[in-house]
């Protein structure tokens, strides 16, 4: 299912590394819009979850769903899944307008919720979220998938973490996407995708915020424009912002939809780290005319200049720890202030930007 072409459906397959027993984390999905539900199922799974249920309004869609994972169960109905008491998680991919309502409903159901990024699209939304997860307990994880299921970028975490390139100083990260040729119509609609910055920005910002160690910022500057979609008046195929955190690290990133046809991956993402000590930069999905596989990252600093291949040889922690922390009421994976914050800021990055012709 890992289609490198095409991240609308992005699911890496990882290795099977168990964090529970079996049948200790019944998990489900609803809401199938994104096909990034097949990589948030795949990573549940190699750790040790099993998936029992699956509900879309698309009959279409959840036979599909089936054929990726045999058997799960296909729903008859969103309210049968909710009530089923064993399920401990729902994760959903629904349209990013709707993903707030579907979280409320599922902490609502007593059960921990994992969605798609971006996982709002409003302020509003995000004052609804904050609430009912102080209400009720429960968790509101968020997919970011270019860090969470990319292994060049938890490796350069590890990196970072150990000191390698000293105090970080800068993020800097370009998501360049591919439209492929079918997209749905909620795709084109603003009101219903959020805005590029909310939408695929909201990785970027969760990036920053995750390397750079701070925990909060400020959107100094951020800009989108239409160039090339005049068919679609109310999409944007281009954004870009300047944030500076308040630990005095800062962070540029570009996101747009212009990755060309004769690129092999759906988006040549890079993310580069600068630190007092070196700097750390990333080829996530290829390294143009020279390695196809990705998960690439170069490593400068005192000591002298380094090359990691690591496709294969770091996994996909994220997932293992938050089953965890969903059995264990922990915090591990990412806290529940990070995930918010992410996207707090994506959606005040959105509300706030320039708007080129």
């Amino acid at each position: 299912m890992f289609q490198k072409a095409d991240g609308a459906n992005y699911a890496p397959e990882g290795k099977s590394n168990p964090v529970c027993t079996t049948g200790e984390f019944p998990f489900a999905a609803v809401g199938l819009d994104h096909g990034h539900i097949y990589g948030m199922c795949k990573g549940l799974q190699e750790a040790g979850g099993e998936l029992k249920w699956v509900w879309d309004q698309n009959p279409e869609k959840v036979e599909a769903f089936v054929n990726r994972f045999p058997g799960v169960h296909a729903a008859r109905s969103e309210t049968e899944v909710l009530d089923d008491t064993a399920v401990k998680l729902v994760a959903g991919a629904a349209v990013p307008a709707d993903r707030c309502a579907l979280g409320i409903r599922v902490m609502d159901h007593g059960k921990d919720y994992f969605c798609d990024k971006t996982p709002l699209t409003t302020l509003e939304q995000l004052g609804k979220a904050k609430r009912k997860t102080e209400e009720t307990g429960k968790k509101y994880a968020v997919y970011y998938s270019e860090r969470l299921h990319v292994e060049s970028a938890v490796f350069a975490g590890q990196l970072v973490r150990e000191g390698a390139v000293g105090r970080v100083l800068q993020v800097l990260g370009i998501g360049p996407h591919r439209i492929g040729r079918v997209r749905p119509d909620w795709f084109w609609k603003k009101d219903r995708f959020g805005g590029i910055l909310c939408d695929i920005g909201s990785h970027q910002i969760e990036q920053f915020l995750y390397f750079s160690g701070a925990q909060d910022a400020r959107v100094v500057h951020s800009q989108v424009a239409n160039h090339n979609h005049g068919d679609h008046p109310n999409f944007e195929d281009f954004g870009d912002a300047v944030l500076v955190g308040n630990n005095g690290a800062t962070n540029y990133f570009r996101v747009d939809w212009f990755t060309p046809d004769g690129l092999p991956v759906w988006g040549d993402g890079r993310l580069t780290i600068l630190g007092t000590e070196g700097y750390i930069e990333l080829r996530k999905y290829l390294d143009i005319c020279r390695d196809d596989e990705g998960d690439q990252v170069y490593l400068v600093n005192n000591e002298g200049m380094q090359h990691f291949s690591v496709r294969g040889k770091v996994g996909y922690p994220f997932f293992g720890q938050l089953i965890r922390d969903c059995l264990d009421r922990t915090e591990n994976a990412m806290t529940q202030e990070h995930a918010f914050k992410a996207v707090e800021l994506a959606v005040r990055a959105q509300e706030m930007a320039l708007k080129s012709e």
